[in-house]
């Protein structure tokens, strides 16, 4: 088949118009689609959970129940773009497999069974008293150099006091805003914690 420069462009050309044409109608459908089904709904803006970026997020409930999210175009951070973990954040809210109760697995048992949350916060309120109680340090030795009688440099032991503990570590997570962050670390500097991080800065 011969087809000539100015035919070429032509097919093509029309080519680029009626697919054009088409995904501009498919996108006004699917909009008119997602109107129809946020429709009276009542919109809350949020932030995103996942990471420290703290993308808005619109979430759109109706009769108590999340029916739609999606990016907030207003927002300066994201302007209304998402990343695949921020775009499924439906799913938080509606998903058959999602825990609603505390899990626990005993010492050498092979399946999780439910329990109270006053059971499993108790457990875990005792179980950083007696890790603190039994790793708790008030003093601890360490070598400093001084001046000795000769005027050099002498590597001598003295004791300090620390009143801390090494048994347990603490790890933030970013989706805390500062205020959760300073209360967070003012409560683990009570239990005399030094490993204190956060997960936005490591």
């Amino acid at each position: 088949m011969d087809v000539s420069r100015r035919d070429f462009l032509k097919i093509t050309g029309g080519t680029a118009i009626a697919g054009a044409v088409g995904i501009s109608i498919e996108a006004k459908d699917a909009n008119a689609a997602a109107g129809l089904r946020t429709k009276d709904a009542k919109v809350t803006t949020t932030v995103c959970p996942y990471c420290s970026v703290g993308c808005s997020i619109l979430v759109h409930t109706k009769d108590g129940k999340v029916i739609n999210t999606e990016g907030d175009a207003e927002s300066p951070i994201n302007e209304g773009a998402l990343c695949p973990k921020g775009a499924s954040l439906y799913e938080l809210a509606n998903n058959p497999y999602r825990l609603k109760t505390p899990l626990y697995r005993a010492p050498g048992a092979s399946e999780w069974k439910e329990v109270e949350w006053d059971w499993a916060l108790d457990q875990i309120a005792r179980r950083i008293k007696d890790t603190r109680d039994r790793t708790f340090k008030a003093t601890s030795k360490i070598k400093v150099k001084e001046k000795g009688p000769d005027g050099k440099d002498v590597e001598v032991e003295k004791e300090f006091v620390v009143n801390r503990t090494d048994g347990i570590a603490h790890v933030g997570s970013a989706a805390l805003d500062n205020e959760e962050c300073y209360l967070i670390q003012k409560l683990t500097r009570s239990w005399g914690l030094v490993w204190i991080e956060h997960q936005a800065r490591i």
